[in-house]
């Protein structure tokens, strides 16, 4: 049964897809993605698409990139799945610990970024506030009026909620390689912890499809990984996500709704196809 934060959510999103597409709006309230940021995931129980964010995790994402292009990451399994939590692949052992060639990452668990980068602000209490850059929903210190002013750039990380995509490691923080996991559901207790590099916008159907266990007796696997710029272009999902402007306005009216119950995990990004 679907709880009641997720039918608020849910029901929110209808509601204002329904309104984008009747009106003369609608044509501003959707956005192409990147394809040198976009991954795409043809796994054993469909397509999963993933925006990544470079500005938060440059080495991750270069890292991914990279890996996709060896095809590392072709026929994988989803080695690790644990409902209500998370979905790990990317091991060329297809085991937790394993690694590719390439030497192990830095830490990318934080980063700073300006205040004007933000796209859309959530909250903005005392002792922090939450946001969105693109798709991705962030968490950072509170906002002084030097932060504001673009004259220190923020001290943020990625926040943990449904479809973001982060790189798996081992004990060391400086130990992410080639692993990576996708929240099945909100865990606010990894943030700070490990690097976030993307969110799911196309896909977390599929996801959620895939066969749980640590192992899975029968486990999924990526059958392909591709950025989707190197994709033809009849090959490439002709879909859209929601725009800053219509972002915030899903924020508004989901503010209204709960109040100080809201969160910036209940904001699932819309998306379309064209």
């Amino acid at each position: 049964m679907k709880n009641s934060t997720q039918l608020v959510a849910w029901s929110l999103l209808a509601g204002f897809t329904c309104c984008l597409n009747q009106s003369a709006y609608a044509q501003d309230a959707w956005r192409q993605l990147d394809p040198d940021n976009t991954l795409i995931i043809d796994s054993s129980k469909g397509r999963i698409v993933i925006e990544m964010r470079p500005e938060i995790a440059p080495k991750a994402v270069e890292r991914i990139k990279l890996l996709s292009r060896e095809k590392v990451y072709d026929g994988l399994q989803f080695h690790r799945v644990i409902a209500k939590f998370v979905a790990q692949t990317g091991n060329p052992n297809n085991r937790d610990g394993g690694t590719s060639k390439h030497p192990n990452l830095p830490p990318e668990m934080m980063f700073k970024i300006p205040y004007s980068k933000i796209g859309v602000w959530a909250s903005q209490s005392s002792d922090g506030a939450t946001g969105f850059i693109g798709s991705i929903p962030i968490q950072t210190l509170p906002l002084t009026d030097p932060i504001k002013s673009d004259q220190v750039p923020m001290r943020s990380w990625g926040a943990h909620c449904p479809g973001v995509a982060g790189m798996g490691r081992n004990e060391a923080r400086d130990s992410a390689n080639s692993e990576l996991y996708f929240m099945l559901d909100a865990s606010r207790r990894l943030d700070r912890d490990y690097t976030v590099f993307g969110r799911i916008v196309g896909g977390m159907d599929v996801l959620l499809k895939i066969q749980h266990g640590e192992p899975p007796k029968q486990p999924d696997v990526m059958l392909s990984v591709k950025v989707m710029a190197d994709l033809p272009l009849d090959s490439r999902p002709k879909m859209q996500i929601a725009t800053d402007a219509a972002l915030a306005q899903i924020v508004a009216k989901m503010r209204q709704e709960k109040g100080a119950d809201f969160s910036i995990c209940d904001i699932t990004i819309p998306s379309q196809f064209e």
